[in-house]
């Protein structure tokens, strides 16, 4: 299968995705909750994911970690640290937040994975240009992993078009 036919992208809320095996917590570095997808996240899974998230020591920017899922229908929570805006590499960092989380689902034998958009909300990261290095990171990682398929999941309807006007640009 194709790599455009292994990414969709869709208006939701990830915490009630039932078709993938792990979802994205667009985590800050504590990795203890916070706003927006991370507390959403953490209040549907339950304090089951707070007591493994204490037992992980954070995560520094780019990188991500692995948890279980408790009461989320995903079996898994790989949670990643996007960069601020206002940081020097934030390009880097956002590419690096992706392909972690991407590597961290093949080391763990996880097929399907739902991202939000890392960095968009209160990191201040422009949702255009988030897209497009999203979008980039994810094919280069498909191209190279047959097995593994991505839904981008969005909150919004104005951030669900501009995911897929960028998808259109990069896939023609």
């Amino acid at each position: 299968m194709s790599v455009i036919n292994r990414i969709n992208v869709l208006r939701g809320d990830i915490t009630k995705l039932t078709t993938v095996d792990a979802i994205v917590n667009a985590a800050n570095e504590s990795l203890l909750g916070g706003g927006g997808v991370d507390g959403q996240i953490h209040k549907t899974a339950g304090p089951g994911l707070l007591e493994e998230c204490r037992k992980l020591n954070g995560c520094r920017t780019g990188e991500a970690k692995l948890t279980k899922g408790y009461n989320l229908p995903s079996k898994y929570v790989i949670h990643t640290v996007g960069p601020r805006y206002s940081s020097s590499r934030r390009e880097e960092l956002l590419r690096n937040a992706y392909r972690s989380s991407l590597e961290c689902a093949h080391e763990n034998s996880i097929h399907s994975i739902a991202f939000p958009s890392i960095s968009t909300g209160i990191y201040g990261y422009p949702i255009e240009e988030a897209s497009e290095v999203a979008l980039k990171t994810v094919r280069d990682f498909l191209e190279t992993h047959k097995e593994t398929s991505v839904t981008f999941v969005l909150f919004s309807e104005p951030d669900l078009y501009i995911y897929q006007d960028e998808f259109k640009r990069i896939f023609g």
